[in-house]
């Protein structure tokens, strides 16, 4: 009887997901990379923007832009990079529409803390997110980057467009300002 049951599990679970295959197309590609890197993606996102439905809505239109340039593409070994890259510029974008709305309605937007929200950080990390949502744009970036998605200095560069020596100082000033205002905190 357990060797039945066993056989009847075997049968009904899917194939291990082993990837594409050697000469997939970009569509196959593509729908890879977002079974397998989405889900980082969004917490890049949400980490940048605060929130899940902007952060879910800038990752989905960076994999849209990749579908539709795959064919322009030069370097098709470079796509998860370029997708970061995607990730990172949508947020930018969105920080340029908030501060452009905040200019025009004089609003403050505290950050919504919805259900889904407080289990993605928990308290205790609520204080640290919020300590990285008020450092500068850039040094946001290179922290999140290097300590949340655990990126190299060669890979945080790549992704923002700048040096790695720029990528070194920057996380040092932003550490060091963490530093300050988590330790005042206490």
């Amino acid at each position: 009887m357990r060797f039945a049951i066993e056989r009847a599990v075997q049968q009904s679970a899917p194939p291990p997901h082993e990837g594409p295959p050697a000469e997939a197309t970009g569509e196959d590609v593509v729908a890879e990379l977002f079974l397998t890197q989405r889900l980082s993606l969004v917490r890049l996102a949400f980490l940048l923007v605060g929130d899940q439905e902007t952060a879910e809505d800038v990752v989905q239109d960076a994999f849209a832009a990749l579908h539709r340039r795959w064919s322009r593409l030069t370097d098709h070994d470079r796509v998860l990079p370029y997708l970061r890259a995607s990730v990172v510029n949508g947020c930018r974008m969105v920080h340029r529409r908030r501060s452009i709305m905040r200019r025009i309605t004089g609003d403050r937007q505290t950050p919504f803390w919805s259900a889904e929200a407080a289990a993605l950080l928990g308290e205790t990390r609520r204080e640290v997110f919020k300590a990285v949502r008020a450092l500068p744009r850039r040094q946001r970036e290179a922290v999140v980057l290097r300590y949340y998605l655990d990126l190299s200095e060669a890979e945080i560069a790549e992704t923002m467009g700048i040096s790695r020596g720029t990528v070194k100082s920057t996380v040092f000033r932003a550490l060091k300002a963490l530093t300050v205002k988590l330790e005042g905190n206490r």
